[in-house]
């Protein structure tokens, strides 16, 4: 038997012990609600060390996520539902199934279009209709505007390029404004949040358009905002000082410093 194969096996005898009668009561008291939070938290750890190059790290989350995994399967075993076997098998057949170019007699077919035809063909066996059908809600909502309005495309309900999306956009943002300017005030909090997320949905759609994952852009623009803010707490304390006494001006010039150590002009 190969190394993989003996250790997944010890990883679900380990998991079938916390979960037996005198396991861990946490492990035991666990549900498939109460366990997804740390499913989708473990999926973005992975994503964090893929980003980051860390392939030690990696190896580690993908463990984490390669766990919860096991303990979904688990608890579906216990109930009678699936298990990690059924789970495993689902996944070779439906990779199988999807690539005929490599596995079956397509040879020379476009991979995209196999791909997208035996999805298509999946969402219908499963009573699944219409083009947006099947996209999880549970996804990030900006990973899902983006998903929504790719199948949109497919069947031509898209922007020409780029450049109509910003166009969209400059849109986009005058309504957001003219709510915010408008006379009665406070701003009608509903209206705000609907022009906010209708900008929200263009910026979405303008990644798309630009073959780029929004929230890859935004995980990076939090890093680079992170980054630049612990330098000019690392700055202030030096000097004594906290964000709260610098004042506005004196960290703007820290943060114009940091950016300029980046390499970025002002």
């Amino acid at each position: 038997m190969s190394d993989a194969a003996t250790e997944l096996l010890r990883l679900l005898a380990v998991m079938a012990k916390l979960r037996a009668p005198g396991g861990c009561p946490w492990d035991r008291a666990q549900d498939f609600a109460s366990i997804a939070p740390y499913t989708i938290e473990e999926a973005y750890e992975v994503a964090d060390a893929a980003t980051r190059g860390d392939l030690p790290a990696l190896a580690d989350e993908l463990g984490d996520l390669l766990l919860q995994v096991v303990y979904h399967a688990r608890m579906a075993e216990e109930r009678g539902a699936f298990a990690f076997a059924d789970v495993a098998r689902g996944i070779a057949d439906k990779m199988i199934r999807r690539h005929p170019h490599v596995f079956g007699d397509a040879a020379g077919a476009d991979p995209t279009e196999t791909w997208e035809a035996q999805k298509a063909a999946e969402r219908a066996a499963r009573a699944e209709t219409g083009v947006l059908a099947g996209v999880p809600l549970s996804l990030p909502a900006l990973s899902r505007a983006a998903k929504l309005t790719k199948r949109a495309a497919r069947v031509g309900f898209d922007w020409p390029d780029a450049e109509a999306v910003l166009e969209k956009l400059d849109e986009e943002v005058a309504e957001l404004k003219a709510e915010l300017n408008r006379p009665v005030q406070p701003p009608d909090r509903k209206a705000l949040r609907a022009e906010l997320g209708d900008l929200l949905f263009v910026l979405a759609n303008l990644a798309r358009k630009l073959d780029l994952d929004p929230e890859a852009c935004l995980r990076q623009a939090n890093a680079k905002f992170e980054r630049r803010f612990r330098f000019m707490e690392q700055r202030l304390e030096a000097e004594g000082l906290s964000p709260a006494d610098a004042g506005l001006e004196r960290m703007e010039a820290l943060w114009a410093e940091a950016k300029r150590q980046e390499g970025v002009s002002e």
